[in-house]
């Protein structure tokens, strides 16, 4: 790749590299900070220390970075599928009530266009597939998540029995724990929150130049871009 072209890939993927930066930032700021919580409670209960290394051995990072990732998979699962039937009228993030979108064209009116997705073009059982892709994805994402978290988790509350003299406790018990689903519902009310909330504000609220806003001249009763 030349470096005009190198060039011309960054500025194209600008967004996603920095936000995948951001992204290999914190999570490190969060392992380094973790190990140092870690170890914090181990040192209080007169236990050995261990390093970064030793940390991600243990459940402590795993149950943290699962569980944060669960929530946010399901809001966007949960989003995409709900905006498919249900409307905000006047939000950018809504279909506009009552009308036709881009987004109701059949495909299989577009199989023999050169330029449309190869699924568009198979048809059949791989485009039934394709047309539902997005929301899939992030409800597979969510279900590896919440099985990281379920594991992570166990072992982290495997560790803090063991930690307070307790007897081993099995897989289910920790599923069937009040910690378990307090881990879970803390992370999940917060991401309908947050959804919500732009939702709704962006019916009223702009922000120049951003794809998720309207137009700033555009009418509160104005929904979709």
């Amino acid at each position: 790749m030349s470096s005009q072209n190198r060039v011309g890939w960054i500025r194209d993927c600008g967004l996603t590299l920095l936000l995948l930066s951001m992204f290999a930032l914190f999570l490190m700021g969060q392992l380094v900070t973790g190990c140092a919580e870690y170890n914090a409670e181990q040192r209080e209960h007169g236990q050995p220390l261990v390093t970064l290394s030793g940390y991600l051995g243990t459940g402590h990072p795993w149950a943290a970075l699962f569980e944060d990732w669960e929530s946010e998979f399901l809001q966007m699962a949960v989003f995409v599928l709900l905006t498919t039937f249900l409307v905000q009228k006047g939000s950018p993030e809504s279909r506009r009530p009552g009308e036709k979108e881009p987004v109701d064209a059949d495909p299989r009116d577009f199989a023999q266009d050169p330029e449309a997705p190869w699924p568009v073009r198979r048809g059949g059982w791989i485009l039934r597939l394709y047309e539902n892709s997005l929301g899939l994805a992030f409800v597979v994402l969510f279900l590896l998540s919440w099985i990281g978290h379920a594991l992570g988790g166990f072992a982290a509350y495997a560790g803090d029995e063991a930690l307070h003299r307790q007897p081993p406790p099995t897989f289910s018990d920790y599923l069937t724990s009040s910690r378990f689903w307090f881990e879970s519902f803390q992370n999940w009310q917060s991401e309908f929150l947050a959804i919500a909330s732009m939702v709704w504000l962006a019916v009223y609220l702009r922000q120049r130049w951003s794809p998720e806003s309207k137009p700033v001249h555009a009418p509160h009763t104005e929904t979709g871009r």
